[in-house]
């Protein structure tokens, strides 16, 4: 079934006929109260609910032991999509820590505060303007000039997760900078992202079916040149100095098994850094 749905169907009628498989599943766990407390329904997040769950608590970990995340910090999610890590974290932070979540996307954030906040009054969630992938071009999209709505040192951890893998140079600069802005001296940021350097860079001339970046823009690579689909890679040194222009300094890089590597801690790679 799933083979005829993936090779025979056109795409807008396989995705239909997955939307109403999804949504009879969800009524059912409604019905039955089977979903667990903010998880999103299945067709919202089109993965299971125990991957959901996994992917959350796996992050939560690299939070506490690479970045120092203490129970009663203030923490910025940036990009956080439907709360896939609100849901670890306030079982995590204590009545002291509190949560904020920003997003381009109005829905996600409005059903972000109708189950989540609703219960948890120290997780706050913001619409950040409109969906930068309706805007996008071949340099940028809007987002280059967007700013985090909060007073400078609010925070104690930040961290974007795939943040930064569909964002071209201004607008990394960008978010490197307001990230800067909004942490404590001494506060600690987690990013997820693809960075290049030359082990990535051979591993990927060498291992052509792993993830790929075949269009050389100099200190950034891309995946395709479809602006909706591709997907970007940053040279190492490159990342570094906009952190350092930014006050971060970088910790530690926990490097992924994306381009081919034998020994690694996730897919993408984790950059650590302090605020100094």
């Amino acid at each position: 079934m799933n083979r005829f749905l993936s090779f025979h169907l056109p795409t807008p009628i396989r995705l239909f006929v997955r939307n109403i498989f999804l949504l009879i599943i969800d009524t059912f766990d409604h019905l039955n109260g089977r979903r667990p407390e903010g998880i999103p329904p299945r067709r919202k997040i089109q993965i299971g609910y125990e991957d959901y769950v996994k992917q959350g608590e796996k992050s939560l970990s690299y939070f506490k032991e690479l970045g120092g995340l203490q129970p009663e910090h203030t923490v910025l999610d940036v990009g956080c999509g439907f709360g896939q890590m609100a849901v670890p974290l306030f079982r995590f932070l204590n009545e002291e820590g509190s949560y904020d979540g920003i997003d381009t996307d109005k829905t996600k954030i409005d059903w972000c505060t109708k189950n989540i906040s609703a219960q948890h009054p120290n997780f706050r969630f913001h619409n950040t303007g409109p969906d930068a992938k309706q805007v996008n071009t071949e340099d940028k999209t809007d987002s280059y000039k967007f700013n985090f709505p909060y007073k400078d040192s609010k925070f104690d951890f930040v961290f974007l997760i795939s943040a930064f893998t569909h964002l071209m140079p201004a607008e990394i600069e960008n978010h490197i900078t307001k990230t800067g802005r909004v942490m404590k001296p001494g506060a600690s940021c987690l990013m997820s992202l693809y960075i290049v350097n030359c082990e990535s860079e051979d591993l990927m001339i060498r291992k052509a079916a792993q993830m790929n970046f075949p269009f050389n823009k100099g200190f950034y690579r891309l995946s395709t040149l479809n602006p909706i689909e591709r997907t970007v890679a940053y040279d190492e040194e490159w990342l570094l100095e906009k952190l350092g222009n930014a006050g971060l300094k970088m910790e530690s890089i926990q490097y992924g098994q994306w381009c081919g590597r034998k020994h690694f801690l996730d897919y993408q790679d984790l950059l650590i850094c302090r605020k100094i």
